[in-house]
This record gives C-alpha cells, sequence and structure tokens, in this order.
C-alpha cells in the first residue's frame, strides 16, 4: 500500500478518468451497434462478436486483477488491472465501428 494519501487520491482520480473515457467509448458503440441493427447492416460475425467478447473480457479482467492481488498491488492498482481489457476493448470496437 503506498503511504502518501495524496498519491492514492491521484491514483484514484485515474481510474475514475479512465472510467469515464470508457464509458463515453462503450455509448458510442451501444449507439453504432443498435444503429446498425435497426437498419439490418449487423453481420452475423458482428452480432455474434457482440456477444462472445462480454465473456472473454470478463476472464480476463478477472485475471489481471488476480495477478495484481497475488503480486501484493494496493486497491486502486488491482482496479487498474482489471478496467484495463475493458477500456481497450470499448476503444477498439469504437475504432473499428467508425469505419
Amino acid at each position: 500500500m503506498k503511504n502518501n494519501p495524496m498519491d492514492m487520491m491521484f491514483a484514484w482520480m485515474k481510474i475514475a478518468t479512465s472510467y469515464n473515457m470508457m464509458m463515453l467509448s462503450a455509448g458510442e458503440v451501444i449507439a453504432r451497434r443498435t444503429m446498425m441493427m435497426a437498419s439490418g447492416a449487423m453481420t452475423g460475425p458482428e452480432a455474434m462478436g457482440m456477444m462472445m467478447e462480454k465473456a472473454t473480457i470478463f476472464a480476463t479482467a478477472s485475471e489481471r486483477a488476480s495477478v495484481a492481488a497475488s503480486r501484493g498491488a494496493d486497491p486502486a492498482q488491482i482496479t487498474a488491472a482489471a478496467l484495463k481489457p475493458y477500456s481497450t476493448k470499448t476503444r477498439s470496437n469504437a475504432r473499428k465501428l467508425r469505419g
């Protein structure tokens, strides 16, 4: 654990910022995929990928959080490790769907 309260506050602020960026990307992905479904433009592989990615990312996030915890990371580091796969995937999906 970090002893300096300012370091911990800064770490949690970085996590909050990362989480908010992920949520913005997720909202964009939801909107774009909804438009694809409504217009009939969504392909079968896209629909299947949309469903399967949830379990894959959850498993990856759980693994990374477990590894961080087993290495003695503080709660902010464990949270950041768990959040990273979600952030990476939502940004990737947003970029892909923009065309």
